[in-house]
C-alpha cells in the first residue's frame, strides 16, 4: 500500500504543478516498516525525475513546519504519522475545527471529513465549528470537478472567518454552530 500511496502523491504533484515531495518517516527506529515505506517511495520517485524528492524524520519535520511551513509542499507519510501531523498542523491554523481531510483511493474513490471527526459532544451543545466539514466538502466538490461552486462557498467561508462577527468559541468567538452555519 505504500507504493500505491506514493504513486498517488507523485501523480497528484504532477497533476497540480507541484515540484517537491517530502517523505516523512522514522526509519532510524522503525527499520523494517518505515524502511519498506521509503524503498517504495524511492522506486516511485525514480519515475518522476521532474519532482524533487527528499526524506525527513517525522520529529524533525514537526519542528521545521512550526518554524517555517513554507518549506513544505506535498508530504507523504504512513497513516499513523499523517494522523499525528494533521493534528499538529491544525494547531498552526487555529485548531481541529478548521482542518479539512480527504482520503484518496484508487480509481477516483475518495472520502472527505473533518479531521476531528463528527465531534458529537460539541454538536449536541451547539458549540461545534463547522468550518472543517465545510472545507472538506469543498475538497469533495473540487474532486468532483465542481470548482466554481467550491470557489463560491470557500469565498463565503473565508469572508465569515475574516469578519470574525459570527465565529465559534474555539477560534475566539461566541457564536453557536447554527449561528455560524
Amino acid at each position: 500500500s505504500s507504493g500505491i500511496n506514493a504513486e498517488y502523491a507523485f501523480q497528484y504533484a504532477q497533476d497540480h504543478g507541484r515540484k517537491n515531495i517530502v517523505a516523512l518517516h522514522k526509519a532510524n527506529i522503525m527499520k523494517m516498516s518505515d524502511g519498506m515505506f521509503l524503498e517504495q517511495c524511492r522506486e516511485v520517485a525514480a519515475r518522476y525525475p521532474e519532482i524533487n524528492y527528499r526524506e525527513m524524520y517525522l520529529d524533525s519535520a514537526c519542528l521545521k513546519i512550526v518554524s517555517d511551513p513554507s518549506k513544505f509542499d506535498v508530504m507523504l507519510m504512513p497513516n499513523l504519522y499523517g494522523d499525528i501531523f494533521s493534528d499538529l498542523t491544525a494547531g498552526l491554523i487555529g485548531g481541529l475545527g478548521l482542518a479539512p481531510s480527504g482520503n484518496m483511493g484508487k480509481d477516483g474513490i475518495a472520502i472527505y471529513e473533518a479531521v476531528h471527526g463528527t465531534a458529537d459532544d460539541l454538536v449536541e451543545a451547539n458549540k461545534g465549528n463547522p468550518t472543517a466539514l465545510l472545507m472538506s466538502g469543498l475538497m469533495m466538490l473540487r474532486h468532483m470537478g465542481l470548482k466554481s461552486q467550491a470557489d463560491k462557498i470557500e469565498a463565503a467561508v473565508l469572508e465569515t472567518l475574516t469578519e470574525r462577527k459570527v465565529i465559534t468559541g474555539d477560534i475566539g468567538g461566541t457564536a453557536t454552530n447554527p449561528e455560524y452555519a
